[in-house]
C-alpha cells in the first residue's frame, strides 16, 4: 500500500471511527426520549384505566365497549385508544431492554425494532457526544475498522485498473 493509500485509508479509518462512535450516544438520546413518551402515555393508559374501572370494566371490556358503540365516532377512539395502548407496551418493552442491555450492545437493539417517530426526532436533534465511554470507545474502533476496510478494497480495485496492461478489456 502506497503512502497516499495509507493516508486515505487512515483518514477513512478515522471518519468511520468518528461516525461509529457516535452509536452509543444516540442509543442514549434515543432511550432518554423513549423515557418521555413511555410517561407521557402511562399518563394516557393509566386514565383510560381509571376510567373504566369507574365503570366495573377492565381495559379489554372498555375497548370493546367501543368496538360494539353504534357510533362511528366512538369506534374510531377504540381503535385509536387500543393504538396509543399497543405503543405504550411496545415502547415500554423497548425501554426495557435498552435499559438491561449491555452499553455496546445499546445500538443494536435500537435498531432491531425502533419506532419510527421516536427513532425520526432523535436523528432531527440528535448531538454528538464525545465518545470518552468504553462502548463509544468499541463503536469507534469498529468504525474505524470498517473504513480502513472500505479503503483499502477500494484502493486495491483502483490499483488493479491503474495497472491494467494496455489493450486489455475487461
Amino acid at each position: 500500500m502506497g503512502s497516499i493509500a495509507r493516508i486515505i485509508a487512515i483518514v477513512a479509518g478515522l471518519a468511520g471511527g468518528t461516525v461509529f462512535s457516535q452509536a452509543p450516544e444516540f442509543a442514549q438520546q434515543y432511550r432518554q426520549r423513549i423515557g418521555g413518551a413511555v410517561d407521557e402515555l402511562r399518563v394516557i393508559v393509566e386514565d383510560f384505566d381509571i376510567q373504566a374501572a369507574e365503570h366495573h370494566l377492565d381495559r379489554q371490556q372498555a375497548l370493546s365497549a367501543y368496538a360494539q358503540s353504534s357510533d362511528d365516532f366512538l369506534r374510531d377512539r377504540g381503535v385509536s385508544m387500543q393504538s396509543t395502548i399497543m405503543r405504550y407496551e411496545t415502547l415500554l418493552s423497548q425501554q426495557l431492554k435498552l435499559g438491561t442491555a449491555a452499553p455496546v450492545a445499546k445500538p443494536f437493539v435500537l435498531l432491531r425494532e425502533p419506532d419510527d417517530v421516536v427513532f425520526a426526532n432523535t436523528w432531527r436533534d440528535f448531538v454528538p457526544g464525545v465518545p470518552v465511554s468504553f462502548a463509544g470507545l468499541i463503536w469507534g474502533a469498529i468504525g474505524f475498522l470498517g473504513g480502513w476496510v472500505v479503503a483499502a478494497l477500494l484502493g486495491l480495485g483502483a490499483r488493479r485498473v491503474v495497472r491494467r496492461p494496455k489493450g486489455v478489456v475487461g
